[in-house]
């Protein structure tokens, strides 16, 4: 012990826990972890593949375990003394000034404070239905009222029937593009000119947890139109294509004003550890690039699988298929799940459809073998 030096002991006696989230020892100990070119790691898991909370399988990329394990060496500080690289990098990003950005703990944080902020003395919400009710339900704990609309026959969201929904006692309207579950995306004119239109009678919030993933040239981000001095909220996430959700970061995009608001809101701070994540994440465009190509792989062998077993599915724009399965959702993932497949929870009404999530060709495996013998 005497020949360690501060940096060392940290490295090692130190920081034995939070090594599990990275694979434990010998993981990070691996040779491939220590080359310099290395590809992303996936550590063995002997438990059921995990097809069910859109994660990226692939991630933290190597530079960010390294960026990760030196971020540990300032966790006696609090973060607030190292947010301003991130906060300016994130304004590069977008395009913007750093007073735009909020960072939160994962985009669930920041739902949540957009919830509280925009629900806590009443007022209207209007979302389509299904979608990602966090925002939502987290309002409605505060008094909200929400209008729920239901998706259209495509599966997507129903504008016309939401703006119709909005009144002067609307506070705000929950757009999640691309949309979690179905996996649907708007048109990107559509899209543009119903922001733009609606944000000038009330809030838009639009979740853009899976914006990574749209290959159409030029869709746009609504933070066109926080540049525009809009009220818009635009919200990211670092879970999804960077693959950090269990490190916990994400943030909102909003003008100044909008931004201090929902600021004071906040209710988790960031870990020194995960500011140093997400800037090496950040910068890291092979990781990124990669999982790109890794997602619309397993993705082709999802709906390949499907289509063999002349399973309706939607076209997804993200890292999940949205998929029929004829039956109770309850009773099909009790019936994947006896398979060792997890697949994503029920999204009422649509009570006989399930979310598949993408995973490593292992995993598309497995769940290809399990969904033949359930729906045999």
């Amino acid at each position: 012990m005497a020949h360690l030096d501060r940096r060392q002991w940290l490295r090692t006696a130190g920081i034995g826990g939070a090594f599990s989230l990275l694979g434990g020892w010998q993981a990070l100990a691996s040779p491939d972890l220590l080359r310099e070119n290395p590809q992303p790691l996936v550590f063995p898991d002997d438990g059921p593949a995990r097809l069910s909370s859109n994660e990226n399988p692939f991630g933290p990329s190597k530079k960010v375990r390294e960026a990760i394990m030196t971020g540990f060496d300032q966790g006696c500080r609090y973060p607030f003394a190292y947010t301003r690289p991130l906060l300016e990098q994130l304004a590069r990003k977008e395009g913007l000034t750093p007073d735009h950005i909020v960072l939160t703990a994962g985009s669930t944080e920041g739902l949540r404070t957009a919830g509280l902020t925009y629900g806590i003395q009443g007022g209207d919400i209007v979302a389509s239905d299904p979608t990602f009710h966090t925002l939502m339900e987290y309002a409605q704990q505060f008094g909200a009222y929400i209008h729920r609309v239901s998706v259209n026959a495509q599966l997507g969201h129903d504008l016309e029937a939401m703006e119709r929904r909005i009144s002067h006692h609307t506070k705000l309207v929950f757009l999640c593009n691309p949309d979690n579950p179905t996996g649907t995306l708007l048109p990107a004119g559509q899209v543009r000119d119903f922001c733009n239109s609606i944000s000038k009678r009330t809030v838009i919030f639009s979740d853009e947890a899976y914006f990574d993933y749209i290959t159409e040239p030029g869709y746009p981000s609504m933070t066109e139109l926080v540049k525009a001095g809009m009220n818009v909220i635009v919200s990211r996430t670092f879970s999804k294509i960077y693959g950090l959700a269990g490190i916990r970061i994400g943030y909102l995009v909003a003008r100044p004003d909008i931004a201090a608001r929902l600021r004071k809101n906040v209710m988790a701070n960031l870990s020194v550890p995960a500011i140093h994540a997400a800037l090496a994440a950040l910068e890291d465009e092979e990781f990124y690039r990669f999982s790109l190509k890794k997602n619309e792989e397993a993705k082709s062998a999802i709906c390949k699988t499907l289509d063999s077993l002349r399973l309706r599915y939607v076209p997804s724009h993200a890292n999940f298929v949205f998929f029929n399965t004829g039956r109770p959702v309850q009773e099909f993932n009790s019936a994947m799940a006896a398979q060792g497949v997890t697949v994503g929870r029920p999204f009422p009404p649509l009570n006989d459809w399930c979310r598949v999530s993408t995973g490593t060709m292992e995993d598309m495996g497995r769940f290809e073998q399990a969904l033949r013998k359930v729906a045999g």
